[in-house]
């Protein structure tokens, strides 16, 4: 019979042992602050909710990488400096048209970042010189490949960039090859905003780690994205649009009260609630609930709403768990056209602003990430030949 090795130690003996970490502190950082008992999140010093009623992205990305806010002349080199990196090496752009058009968004944009090294000037050298021109091209270029790749597969003319106009505009213009409205660009700028930074998750420990062996930045990024990519951080999103989806085959009979119980009665995750920081709700999620709210309405796509909050009463009335960032953009990035499956990808543009942010902190002041493991296996065991095994 087999046994969970895992559990086979003195938990008293070994206090310090935590399953996924929870609870330790591995770092001190000045990018971001989360109170989950509160549901509070800060950037820099600055509320999350000041932020989304003020700031534009770029304003954001100036702040996550400088620790202050831009004065009017910083932020138009800073505008300016984005917007004259927006080109794609040919070598990358031939990789986007030529790949399989059916391949995953994530795995597409993880290859495609980590051969922008080899187009850096610099080849992407350890320098605190560097840096920031290395955040810049990165914050510029990820939009580019994430439109692009999305107008090849679907059997599109790739749209050039922008010479003008924030990144928010620029991604939706290449993305549907017309230029938006101001309403939504300002809606993409605002999701922009809300996913830029958010602690010590999975992907920004990931950067930090590989920053501290003294790799590039760009291969600090291309393993973000790769946990990004995974369901239990940033896929949780298209999961969540993917079941509003569901509900929609089911016509005049979709009961997303039934629905959402019925998955609770089989012991299903239902993706979009809970959160490992937060205890209340997540506070980003309040700003995307009311675009949800605004923009389904405006898209004629009220139900998705309606079916949201059910969802949204039935969690809270059976399990007492609130929503968090992933449960309400998935209805706002499909109001704007963004199908599901790029969710992840446009979380990626926007962290990216965190995650080069980590990595400039953790290489003022860097020390090699080196955890221990508690061994729980056999030891000193005889050999067996193997004719007798």
């Amino acid at each position: 019979m087999s046994k969970d090795i895992h559990t086979g130690f003195d938990e008293t003996q070994y206090p310090h042992i935590n399953r996924g970490l929870d609870g330790i502190v591995a770092f001190s950082t000045t990018k971001s602050f989360i109170d989950g008992q509160k549901g509070e999140l800060i950037y820099a010093g600055y509320n999350i909710d000041t932020l989304a009623e003020n700031a534009t992205f770029e304003e954001v990305c100036f702040l996550l990488w400088n620790d202050r806010l831009p004065n009017a002349k910083e932020l138009e080199t800073l505008k300016a400096d984005l917007i004259r990196e927006r080109n794609l090496p040919e070598v990358v752009l031939n990789y986007l048209t030529g790949t399989d058009k059916d391949a995953e968004p994530m795995a597409v944009l993880q290859s495609a970042v980590s051969m922008l090294a080899d187009f850096d000037p610099t080849k992407g050298a350890y320098d605190s010189n560097l840096f920031m021109s290395q955040a810049i091209s990165l914050t510029a270029k990820i939009p580019v490949i994430i439109a692009a790749f999305d107008r090849y597969r679907n059997g599109k003319e790739i749209v050039a960039p922008l010479s003008d106009g924030s990144t928010a505009k620029n991604f939706l213009y290449m993305l549907n090859g017309v230029e938006p409205g101001s309403q939504a660009e300002k809606t993409m700028d605002l999701c922009l905003i809300l996913h830029a930074e958010h602690g010590m998750n999975a992907s920004t420990f990931t950067a930090r780690t590989i920053c501290a062996t003294m790799s590039d930045m760009y291969s600090s990024i291309t393993g973000a994205i790769g946990a990004l990519k995974g369901p239990l951080h940033g896929g949780a999103n298209t999961a969540v649009m993917n079941t509003l989806l569901e509900l929609e085959t089911q016509g005049e009979d979709a009961d997303a009260v039934a629905f959402t119980k019925d998955k609770l009665a089989k012991k299903e995750k239902i993706m979009g609630f809970g959160h490992r920081v937060y205890k209340v709700f997540d506070p980003r999620g309040r700003h995307l609930q009311k675009m949800s709210k605004g923009l389904s309405e405006e898209t004629g796509h009220e139900e998705f709403y309606e079916w949201s909050m059910d969802m949204l009463n039935t969690m809270k009335s059976e399990k007492n768990i609130d929503p968090n960032v992933d449960f309400f953009s998935a209805t706002v990035y499909y109001s704007i056209g963004i199908q599901p499956d790029l969710y992840t990808c446009i979380f990626t543009m926007s962290r990216i602003s965190g995650w080069t942010g980590h990595y400039m902190e953790q290489a003022a002041n860097n020390r090699l990430i080196r955890p221990r493991a508690l061994y729980v296996g056999e030891k000193n065991l005889d050999w067996v030949p193997v004719e007798q095994r």
